[in-house]
């Protein structure tokens, strides 16, 4: 065949439609002769130009005659029906990774590089840097049309009898899980007097707290990517975690009691373990209330460098482990002297604690001079600091300099530091007997500091270096704060703010308990060891005998896997009994 003959004596269907439809339009002949020249009837050739008229309006003249060539694998059902909400995800600034995890929760399964063909194809461009914390949170509902709304999944307890493959982007908090099964801390939850539901038992409703406290979810205000992370429902025993409703409404049912019963457990917990030591350092916290409620009281806080309505908590933490013992957001003025006192009945109410607590250190506004009285009657020694009045200054500065004696006292980075000191005895208001006071000067302060405690037998530098651990205590406070968003309460009733410490206080020392075990990492906050270590995202492969963990290529990775070599063997009672084993995956 010639050229010239392929266009003037088309063999094609299509191709002679086109020529016959070009030749009406184009070079103006009649219907007649473009049907006589093409070998159509009249009325037949009339019939093509309605239709072709009929597909211009349905298709716009898209692939009326000629099909462009797409090149790769025909999309699959799959993909088509994925597509919609993939686009509505990435409208959310939600990444390939997350999107991934979103659809996994809808039980749809397709690969990361179908996403991003789609995504690519829909013209988006690339995210920008966001920090890890950012990554967890969704934008508001607000910024999509309803059309475009993704809804989670409702929460069930899942059993895990059946092989599946999911993605999550919170899989390393996953460790904390064998961790809570060697300390029985699963079982500890069952018996407690928590609320439980029809459809979610105790377990895996205080797991839920745990999951999101663990990974730094500042509130229950909305259905971020956490309630569509099939991982973190694994957390819990769930599918998925419950909706921020849930969370919201769970404390309604909770009471102060079952509170101080569940820390009363966790405390035989910790001292079985060998996680208490003698000392405990005890302070106050201020939990803010962002709202208006004439019931709470003024507090001072350190933070906002202010008084604010706000509640008042205090933690017990002990100064060599970093586990916090205790903690109780029910403090008002008219008993907040009488704190030490309760929670010297808290620590002695286990029969085999009655002689392990040895030092109790607070600062000078925690309580007055007849509790530290009914302290010193009981046998525990008391560590704390004085208040300076101007009679004590000048008494100070009187005092012959030949009767200071200079110490040296640990201090950080392996040094040391010169510190004079005048020990003596001294009587108190209201308190039997003499004390031992200690000034302190040279320490950069412009008054001197003044330590009293009834223990007479310790070294001077010893008491020095007892009271300077008790700013630990605020370190961890602090973290309280920003991490776990002690200051983030929803709500100002302190019987669902006293639960919400409670679970921070448990999260906080799951993570301690970690920290010891990565040996060079003993120092790290909570923060720093989710960010550095734990947060991670993975690949997650159920089968018939155990999970499988598959997390992705990062610098701590080796770390992780080497403490959770020591967990290999270990069954998990709400994933069906399964083991849970972590492994590196391929890709980073």
């Amino acid at each position: 065949m010639k050229p010239i003959d392929f266009f003037l004596e088309p063999q094609s269907v299509y191709q002679k439609q086109y020529e016959a439809l070009r030749c009406y339009y184009i070079e103006k002949k009649s219907a007649k002769e473009v049907a006589k020249m093409f070998g159509y009837k009249h009325r037949g050739f009339t019939t093509i130009v309605t239709e072709f008229n009929a597909k211009l309006k349905n298709t716009s003249g898209e692939d009326v005659f000629f099909k462009s060539i797409r090149k790769g694998r025909k999309p699959t059902q799959k993909i088509n029906d994925a597509r919609s909400m993939v686009i509505a995800l990435r409208k959310q600034y939600h990444s390939v990774d997350e999107i991934k995890v979103i659809l996994n929760s809808k039980d749809i399964s397709i690969s990361e590089k179908s996403i991003y063909c789609i995504i690519k194809s829909e013209g988006f461009g690339r995210l920008p840097r966001r920090e890890k914390l950012v990554k967890q949170q969704l934008l508001p509902k607000g910024w999509i049309s309803k059309k475009e709304t993704i809804t989670a999944e409702k929460s069930v307890v899942c059993k895990y009898d059946q092989p599946e493959e999911f993605k999550s982007s919170s899989a390393g908090t996953l460790c904390f899980l064998p961790i809570i099964k060697e300390l029985g801390i699963d079982k500890i939850i069952e018996n407690s007097d928590y609320p439980e539901t029809k459809s979610l038992s105790r377990l895996n409703s205080l797991l839920s707290f745990i999951a999101l406290k663990a990974n730094s979810i500042s509130r229950y205000s909305q259905d971020d990517l956490w309630c569509m992370d099939k991982g973190m429902g694994m957390f819990s025993g769930l599918n998925v975690l419950p909706k921020a409703a849930w969370f919201s409404s769970y404390s309604h049912r909770v009471t102060s009691n079952s509170n101080l019963l569940f820390l009363k457990e966790l405390h035989k917990v910790w001292q079985d373990n060998d996680l208490l030591g003698d000392t405990s350092n005890l302070d106050f916290t201020t939990i803010p209330y962002w709202g208006e409620d004439s019931h709470l009281e003024n507090n001072w806080s350190g933070k906002r460098n202010k008084a604010l309505s706000s509640l008042l908590a205090v933690l017990a933490h002990d100064p060599d482990s970093g586990i916090i013992d205790y903690g109780n957001a029910n403090i008002r003025h008219e008993n907040e002297s009488d704190t030490v006192i309760e929670f010297l009945d808290f620590y002695k109410s286990n029969p085999k604690n009655q002689g392990n607590l040895k030092y109790l250190v607070f600062d000078s506004k925690f309580t007055n001079y007849q509790n530290l009285n009914k302290l010193n009657k009981q046998g525990v020694c008391f560590l704390t600091i004085r208040r300076r009045g101007q009679k004590i200054v000048e008494h100070i500065n009187q005092i012959d300099k030949k009767q200071w004696k200079t110490i040296r006292v640990p201090s950080s980075a392996n040094k040391k530091r010169t510190l004079k000191v005048y020990d003596h005895k001294t009587k108190l208001n209201g308190y039997d007997g003499e004390v031992r006071e200690i000034y302190i000067t040279g320490n950069g302060k412009i008054k001197p500091a003044i330590i009293i405690l009834n223990d007479f037998s310790l070294k001077t530098e010893q008491v020095v270096h007892k009271y300077a651990k008790r700013w630990l205590v605020e370190k961890v406070i602090a973290e309280q704060i920003s991490f776990f968003h002690l200051n983030s309460v929803s709500s100002s009733m302190v019987v669902k703010v006293d639960f919400d410490l409670t679970i921070s206080i448990l999260t906080h020392n799951l993570y301690r308990i970690f920290a010891m075990k990565t040996e060079r990492h003993t120092g790290y906050t909570a923060k720093s060891m989710f960010e550095k270590i734990l947060f991670n995202s993975a690949d997650i492969k159920v089968n018939d005998e155990e999970i499988i963990v598959f997390l992705k290529k990062k610098r701590s990775l080796p770390l992780l896997l080497e403490i959770m070599e020591e967990y290999k063997d270990q069954k998990i009672p709400w994933l069906s009994n399964k083991k849970i084993i972590f492994k590196g995956a391929s890709y980073s």
